[in-house]
């Protein structure tokens, strides 16, 4: 079995996920960030990424996996690390995401089972529901106990402190992949 948990997927079912996979979808705050935000008097000033997480997204593009980030803020920070990253599939203020998700499959030219995502809080939980019965899922250290306990694997470390490269690796090694990083 992979991971101890109640949605745990026997270890050849999460092999086969994982092969399959060709997007890795993410939440921001919590998974790519440690969920803090400095405020200035005009609003947000910046949020901490880790760099490992784009290291991340640099080992999945080299394995021939895009990436996206899906999120309910409408964040400059954001936007500017998927810019630096070269993330394409960005969709800021997205309050529903799972009805969001049929349009970002669409759009990434994937299917449902082509598909990851890495969630931390309640307003994940319905993707991570609709995408853990066909794909993989994935939650931070520090996820909210509810989504912790409906992912597929419980990263070893928080959001923020390279979360997703957790979840990346974890897909590259269930894929058998040995690539080295860019």
């Amino acid at each position: 079995m992979v991971s101890g948990r109640s949605k745990a997927l026997p270890l050849a079912e999460a092999k086969r996920r994982a092969r399959r996979t060709k997007l890795v979808l993410t939440d921001s705050d919590g998974v790519l960030t440690d969920n803090g935000v400095y405020y200035g008097e005009n609003g947000e000033a910046f949020k901490r990424f880790s760099i490992r997480d784009g290291m991340g997204v640099e080992r999945l593009r080299d394995a021939g996996i895009a990436t996206g980030i899906i999120t309910g803020e409408k964040s400059p920070s954001v936007r500017a690390r998927a810019a630096k990253l070269r993330i394409e599939l960005l969709y800021l203020g997205v309050k529903d995401k799972s009805g969001a998700l049929e349009g970002v499959l669409r759009d990434a030219g994937v299917t449902l089972e082509q598909t990851a995502f890495i969630g931390d809080d309640v307003n994940d939980s319905a993707v991570l529901d609709t995408v853990g019965r066909a794909g993989l899922t994935g939650a931070p250290l520090d996820g909210m106990p509810d989504v912790v306990r409906a992912v597929h694997y419980r990263c070893r470390v928080p959001g923020g402190h390279g979360a997703f490269r957790d979840f990346a690796e974890w897909i590259l090694k269930l894929r058998g992949y040995r690539g080295a990083p860019s």
